[in-house]
């Protein structure tokens, strides 16, 4: 069966030289035209690809908001972004709406046939520009997000690890030596911090974090 496509982009020599090349190839059938992103997503129903190939800077609609659409409302359609740009403010955006491919127009045509095939099997489809700033981006990330029990104080963290043994408030007030009010006072700030319902979610919290174990 032949791979499905839909073409979207606003340059029409760019879009007819993309048609004539895909139409040579036994692999791939191309099923529509689109001019702007939001042709491409009205497109989407009645003709039902199998890949999008996706243009970024688009009138209308652009290919961002195209391929947000597009996985909505048709999250098994792979969607390819061909563009120009490979700068993160393009690259990011566009991965976090859903494309699962990102290559730029200097692509080889073979290579782009190949890049198709590969993303209908599965695999992510970065350009080495794309995939350093998807690195970067995710470093980034998860450097400065947020770690709950980096935020608990030492005092916090005792009452959690008291909570995980299953303790009362009493018990762990006589363990701590702390009055069974400010045991009240952790508690509370503990499971707001930790973004946990009741003692048992912060218990079964303590558990998987290890905290239950620490000494």
């Amino acid at each position: 069966m032949a791979i499905k496509v839909l073409i979207a982009d606003d340059h029409h020599v760019v879009r007819r030289g993309l048609v004539f090349f895909l139409k040579t190839q036994p692999e791939i059938e191309i099923i529509g035209e689109a001019k702007n992103g939001r042709e491409a997503v009205e497109m989407m129903q009645t003709n039902q690809p199998d890949v999008v190939l996706m243009d970024l800077d688009m009138p209308v609609m652009n290919g961002i908001e195209a391929t947000r659409q597009i996985k909505a409302s048709c999250p098994e359609v792979k969607i390819m972004i061909l563009t120009s740009f490979s700068d993160q403010d393009h690259v990011i955006p566009a991965i976090e709406a859903g494309a699962s491919g990102y290559q730029l127009k200097d692509i080889e045509p073979d290579f782009l046939v190949q890049a198709i095939i590969q993303l209908m099997k599965g695999e992510n489809q970065l350009h080495p520009k794309a995939t350093s700033h998807l690195l970067t981006h995710l470093t980034n990330k998860n450097s400065t997000e947020r770690q709950p029990l980096e935020e608990l104080t030492k005092r916090e963290l005792e009452v959690l690890r008291e909570i995980a043994k299953g303790k009362s408030n009493k018990e762990i007030a006589s363990s701590l030596y702390i009055t069974e009010k400010t045991v009240k006072t952790h508690v509370s700030n503990l499971l707001s911090k930790l973004e946990l319902a009741d003692r048992t979610q912060a218990a079964l919290y303590a558990v998987r974090h290890g905290i239950a174990e620490s000494n």
